[in-house]
C-alpha cells in the first residue's frame, strides 16, 4: 500500500504547480504520471531513510511539500527557458533533489545527478531504475567530470557552501545557459548575468534565483 495516496500527493503540490499539470506545454509530463511516479519515488525514500541517512524529515506529507514540491516549482519555471532535449546538471544532487522531480515533470531533459558519497549515490541509481527514468547519475565530484563538459541548465539546492558551490557552478553552464539556484538570501551570489527571482511557494524564506548567462 502506498505512503500517501496519489490524491493526496496532487493536493500537496497544487501549490507550486497549479491543480493541473497537463496544459502547461508539450514538455510538461501528465499529470497522472507525475503523482504516480513521486508516489514511487516517496515509498523508496522512505524505505531507504529507515537505514540510510538521505534527509533529516522524514514525515512523508513534510518530504511532498519540501523537497518534491520545491523542485517542481523549479521545473515549472524553467518550462520554456529550456527546449526538448537540454541538458540539466544537479550539482550534488543528494537524495535527488531538484534534480529527480524536474525529470520527472520535464521527461523530455536529459538530466544528470551529481552526488559524490556513496550510499546516496546508489540510492539515486535505484530511484532512476525503479522510476524507469534515462537520468544519468555521475557518482563523484563535479570538478572530477571532464573540463569541457556543460549544460544548458545547472540546479543547486541545500548543498554544502553554498557560494562555493555556486562559482563552481558557473563552470559548467553552457553559454545562452541558466543557473538555477532555490536558497534563502544567500542565492544572490552570482553578479554581471541577467537575474530572475522568485518566491517558493508556501515559503517565507525560500526563493528561486534563474541567472541567465549569455550566449
Amino acid at each position: 500500500m502506498p505512503t500517501l495516496t496519489p490524491d493526496r500527493i496532487a493536493a500537496l503540490l497544487e501549490p507550486y504547480i497549479g491543480a493541473s499539470v497537463a496544459g502547461s506545454g508539450s514538455e510538461v509530463a501528465d499529470k497522472n504520471t507525475v503523482v504516480a511516479q513521486l508516489g514511487s519515488y516517496l515509498d523508496l525514500l522512505l524505505r531507504w531513510n529507515a537505514r540510510t541517512n538521505l534527509t533529516a524529515i522524514r514525515e512523508p506529507e513534510a518530504i511532498v511539500q519540501r523537497h518534491f514540491g520545491e523542485s517542481l516549482f523549479a521545473a515549472k519555471m524553467l518550462v520554456g527557458r529550456l527546449s526538448a532535449g537540454a541538458t540539466l546538471l544537479d550539482f550534488g544532487s543528494g537524495a535527488g533533489f531538484p534534480g529527480l522531480p524536474i525529470q520527472i515533470y520535464l521527461p523530455q531533459l536529459r538530466v544528470t545527478l551529481a552526488e559524490s558519497q556513496g550510499k546516496k549515490a546508489a540510492f539515486l541509481r535505484e530511484a532512476v531504475r525503479t522510476l524507469g527514468l534515462k537520468t544519468e547519475v555521475w557518482s563523484d565530484r563535479v570538478e572530477a567530470m571532464p573540463a569541457d563538459r556543460r549544460f544548458d541548465c545547472v540546479a543547486l539546492r541545500a548543498v554544502d557552501r553554498m557560494a562555493d558551490a555556486v562559482n563552481e557552478s558557473k563552470k559548467r553552464v553552457a553559454g545562452g545557459g541558466t543557473l538555477a539556484v532555490l536558497a534563502g538570501d544567500e542565492g544572490e551570489t552570482v553578479s554581471g548575468v541577467g537575474l530572475d527571482v522568485f518566491d517558493v511557494p508556501a515559503s517565507e524564506k525560500r526563493r528561486l534565483f534563474l541567472y541567465r548567462f549569455e550566449g
